[in-house]
């Protein structure tokens, strides 16, 4: 199981100088990569490349580029270009968003996002290939533009590599299952090793659909760690992103997190922490994350209990996981990436 750092967004939680100089430890520690998110506030790519250029051999990810803020166009010359200036370290991962980002701050329909999907991973890739003048006749992309003045173009620059590595992010059944069918990797958010139950039907039968194996997919999901002795001090470290999340990612008719702490067991406390979150009470909402739910997605307590549970992530078929430190100074999130190191080797 490789090991990859989540910085999560530019500036969030840490200086952006922090952050960087936690992304060269993480390049001297041999990471395989590093993810950065973005959502309405930076973006990723920019970032991505001053990373780029103060790093050597860490992956540059997105996680993720939100596919309604780029036509598939521009993600392939995104793509194409970080993944050359960079040697050859781009992995693209792409990710829908939700509805409350794609009609609250893009200002377009959240609809048919599986065929959205599925289109627009074809139509990077043929770019990426550079086989010939791009012309693709979908439901949701038609190029050119039929009855227009648009011409069928060919990516003018030589791509690196041909075949960029695209991860999904993916957590509802028919999302995973598209994953399974077409995507190198898959990006899986709260992810609980001790339910992998609920997500392997809808993976295997994408693969099987796909003509693959599951083992030619990469399982790479962000774990939250926070390591230390007392577990009520570990506990609070985690509690602000889930109540972030489970609160206010989505509406009450939408929000796919509070769907999947549902599948996982959690229905009611979703909802008391998305009605303390929705009320302004965000502490409120914060402590009402019930631990079970931390636990059973995150990394928490002392290196031994981490150990134990890294090796559950293992058996469930993890190739990659992406640690995000949970720590107040930059001397512990190190810490964390050098004990995440050593525990995993």
């Amino acid at each position: 199981m490789k090991l990859s750092l989540g910085v999560g967004y530019w500036g969030a939680g840490m200086t952006p100088d922090d952050q960087l100089a936690l992304v060269k430890e993480a390049d001297r520690l041999g990471y395989h990569s590093v993810w950065v998110a973005e959502a309405y506030g930076s973006d990723a790519v920019t970032v991505l490349t001053w990373f780029a250029v103060h790093t050597k051999k860490i992956g540059l990810a997105s996680g993720i580029l939100q596919m309604t803020a780029r036509a598939p166009a521009m993600t392939a010359m995104t793509a194409a270009t970080l993944d050359a200036l960079s040697g050859g370290r781009m992995i693209l991962g792409l990710g829908l968003s939700g509805p409350q980002v794609v009609e609250g701050w893009y200002g377009l329909p959240y609809t048919k996002p599986l065929q959205r999907t599925r289109e627009y991973v074809e139509i990077v890739r043929e770019i990426l290939k550079r086989e010939g003048p791009l012309t693709y006749d979908g439901e949701i992309y038609q190029l050119p533009v039929p009855d227009s003045q648009g011409k069928a173009l060919k990516l003018i620059i030589h791509p690196l590599r041909n075949e960029i590595p695209i991860y999904l992010a993916a957590i509802g059944p028919k999302n995973v299952e598209l994953t399974g069918e077409i995507a190198d990797g898959w990006l899986p958010a709260f992810f609980s090793p001790d339910h992998m139950d609920l997500f392997m039907p809808s993976l295997e039968n994408g693969a099987e659909r796909g003509g693959r194996k599951i083992d030619e997919i990469e399982i790479a999901p962000n774990a939250l760690v926070s390591i230390g002795e007392d577990l009520s001090v570990c506990y609070d470290n985690a509690r602000p992103l889930y109540g972030l999340y489970l609160g206010g990612m989505g509406s009450r008719k939408a929000n796919f997190y509070g769907a999947l702490a549902t599948r996982y067991g959690f229905e009611d406390a979703y909802k008391e922490v998305q009605d303390l979150y929705l009320s302004g009470d965000r502490f409120g909402a914060y402590q009402a994350v019930p631990e079970e739910l931390i636990d059973a997605t995150a990394l928490i307590g002392p290196p031994e209990r981490i150990a134990d549970r890294a090796k559950r992530y293992e058996a469930a078929g993890v190739t990659t996981l992406i640690v995000n430190p949970a720590a107040g100074t930059h001397e512990d999130r190190v810490k964390i990436l050098e004990t995440m190191k050593d525990i995993v080797n």
